[in-house]
């Protein structure tokens, strides 16, 4: 595994994680919050606390975007993947439960191709990672096993929800189309005012009163969790993956989200898991693996354990191939 594997496990592993408490935390936080003014906060929290992180690690001269390409990624990243995405999550959440909204919102993956065929020429999903996808996909129903009339009843959180997935994918896709010089911190620090600034315009515009905020301190948690940890410890980790890997393998962390969820509910809440989502963790695991294979050069995989039993037992091999691995015989 090369430095960069490593770089992109460990960011899948911290993005997967701290979103993954997010729905929790939502729910808990609009106990005491409006919808919208929780989405400003939290994003004015994440802000600060993420200027701050990139003025004391970054370069001065690395700092400011510079370039039309570097306005455009911060745009995609403050308007779209961040403000819009999560101002309907929080408010589709209202109107549904956290079960329904990881599965709608875990939409997102398999949005994220659709986008990238249209606006970016070097992603593309293969036939192999389309039934990774759906092998995914299948896991999170499992793992997150609604209640199939709640779900399929149509009503407003769900399309709310669905928008949501939908800004998420096009804002992953228009970041990477965008190719900026700036570093994903940086990047993500800029536009995050620029979500706290649209957010607070909608709630705003919603007629949400800042008097309509109980102090509770389970409130103040859930704001420093879904500002600091889900917001600016997630995002560097979230944003970082998606230079590295790519739009459509970055948002597989969202097919992670409800495993880790369910997760957390187990051990801290004493919740129990069923059998049901013991299968659908070992589905999703699955769907990352055949995803996964796509690097793995199976042929010459093959080759090297045919030439290693081969040698250990002193038989030439009989293979098509006589030769060495991947040379034909003349």
């Amino acid at each position: 595994m090369t430095a960069a594997d490593r770089r992109a496990l460990a960011a899948f592993a911290v993005a997967g994680i701290l979103f993954g408490g997010t729905f929790v935390a939502a729910k808990a936080g609009l106990d005491y919050f409006p919808p919208l003014l929780f989405v400003a906060l939290r994003f004015d929290v994440a802000a600060v606390a993420l200027l701050a992180y990139a003025a004391a690690t970054t370069p001065r001269g690395e700092l400011l975007p510079r370039t039309r390409r570097d306005a455009a990624g911060v745009l995609a990243t403050g308007v779209v993947a961040i403000g819009v995405t999560n101002a309907l999550l929080f408010v589709g959440q209202e109107y549904t439960t956290s079960a329904v909204a990881a599965i709608v919102f875990s939409l997102n993956p398999i949005l994220t191709p659709i986008f990238a065929a249209l606006l970016l020429a070097d992603e593309r999903l293969s036939r192999r990672g389309v039934a990774g996808m759906a092998l995914g996909f299948v896991g999170v129903a499992l793992v997150v096993a609604p209640d199939p009339a709640t779900l399929l009843d149509p009503d407003l959180g769900k399309a709310i929800l669905l928008a949501g997935a939908i800004s998420g994918a096009a804002g992953s896709v228009l970041i990477r189309r965008a190719g900026d010089s700036l570093s994903s911190t940086v990047r993500t620090a800029w536009g995050l005012p620029f979500a706290a600034l649209l957010c607070h315009l909608l709630s705003w515009s919603a007629g949400e009163s800042a008097g309509a905020v109980v102090w509770h301190p389970e409130a103040v948690a859930a704001l420093a969790y879904v500002g600091l940890l889900a917001g600016a410890v997630a995002y560097i980790a979230y944003f970082g993956l998606l230079d590295e890997a790519g739009a459509i393998r970055a948002n597989l962390v969202f097919y992670a989200v409800p495993v880790v969820a369910a997760l957390g509910g187990w051990a801290l809440l004493g919740e129990v898991i069923s059998t049901l989502a013991v299968g659908g963790f070992v589905t999703i695991f699955a769907g990352f693996a055949v995803i996964g294979s796509e690097s793995v050069d199976v042929r010459s995989l093959l080759c090297r354990l045919r030439d290693r039993a081969s040698a250990s037992t002193d038989t030439p091999s009989t293979d098509a191939m006589d030769g060495p691995c991947g040379v034909e015989a003349d």
